[in-house]
């Protein structure tokens, strides 16, 4: 099982204080330095939020990439949200009435580049870029045709030295056109759990033999408003206990490091209620206690 990494979404929660940081009263405290003692990955989605008003896209603080990197220790990776201003193919709009206006760096090579000119210090502890993208209706992208046909041109312009993956909000989109592109072009599947996708055990064996040497399995949960009104912010305890969805998904882990393939497993507060109560469960599962 060495081939798993097991980590949650982000890292700087209050209430996780007992659960991964000590509950003593600090005036400074490294949570990223903490973290790093009990998990060796996480991912980092605070970059992801990078379209704003302004028109210039907000990137990361080459320092803070520093910091990280220094804070963690040489086994640990960064699994990194690629931002928003590069996978939004519009830029939100603040009522359902206004007009769509084209965000002008969707897949913009040149801004992919300067993104990865930021992450410089972190370079040896990056395993994988996530490119997130909306439900995309057919106002945002006329087909899935579309879709592969954009994508495809962009990757053939940016620095393909990390290993990057895909992560769809569109159902109709998963096919076996999507799984053979991905293998074609050496870019990884995210298999998210949660958010109206089919369920990621029943689209590998759909798809399978999965054809990347790296899977990232992303557990977010179904409901993101209901366990937030039941924990109240506070993620400190199993609200919504998943077992049996969690021990198909182990199965499914289990077959992928068989097939020789890494595997990164991000799991969201959202899923059960606390991240690192779920990843408890999933180490038992998997016998890595």
């Amino acid at each position: 099982m060495s081939d798993v990494k097991i980590g949650t979404c982000s890292w700087k929660y209050d209430s996780w204080r007992g659960l991964v940081y000590d509950d003593v009263d600090k005036k400074e405290r490294n949570y990223l330095e903490e973290y790093a003692v009990h998990f060796d990955t996480v991912e980092v989605d605070q970059w992801f939020w990078s379209l704003f008003d302004s028109p210039v896209p907000k990137l990361p603080d080459p320092e803070v990439a520093a910091e990280y990197a220094a804070s963690v220790p040489e086994n640990f990776r960064f699994t990194v949200k690629v931002p928003n201003s590069i996978t939004l193919t519009h830029h939100y709009h603040k009522s359902k009435n206004q007009p769509l206006v084209a965000n002008g760096n969707f897949l913009s090579p040149d801004l992919f580049k300067r993104f990865l000119d930021t992450l410089e210090p972190m370079r040896g502890r990056l395993a994988v870029l996530m490119f997130q993208f909306e439900y995309l209706n057919r106002q945002k992208m006329s087909s899935q045709a579309e879709f592969l046909n954009r994508f495809s041109q962009f990757l053939e312009r940016i620095p393909r030295d990390i290993p990057l993956a895909l992560e769809l909000r569109n159902p109709n989109y998963l096919n076996r056109r999507l799984f053979d592109f991905l293998e074609l072009r050496n870019v990884l599947y995210v298999f998210m759990q949660g958010y109206y996708m089919p369920d990621v055990v029943e689209t590998y064996e759909k798809y399978k033999p999965y054809g990347g040497d790296t899977a990232v399995v992303r557990l977010m949960g179904p409901d993101r408003k209901k366990i937030e009104e039941k924990s109240g912010g506070k993620w400190m305890q199993i609200f919504d206990s998943r077992d049996a969805e969690l021990e198909r998904i182990i199965r499914m882990i289990r077959e992928l490091l068989a097939d020789g393939v890494r595997v990164y497993v991000n799991v969201n507060n959202h899923y059960e209620g606390s991240a690192p109560l779920t990843i408890q469960k999933i180490r038992s599962m998997l016998r890595l206690e």
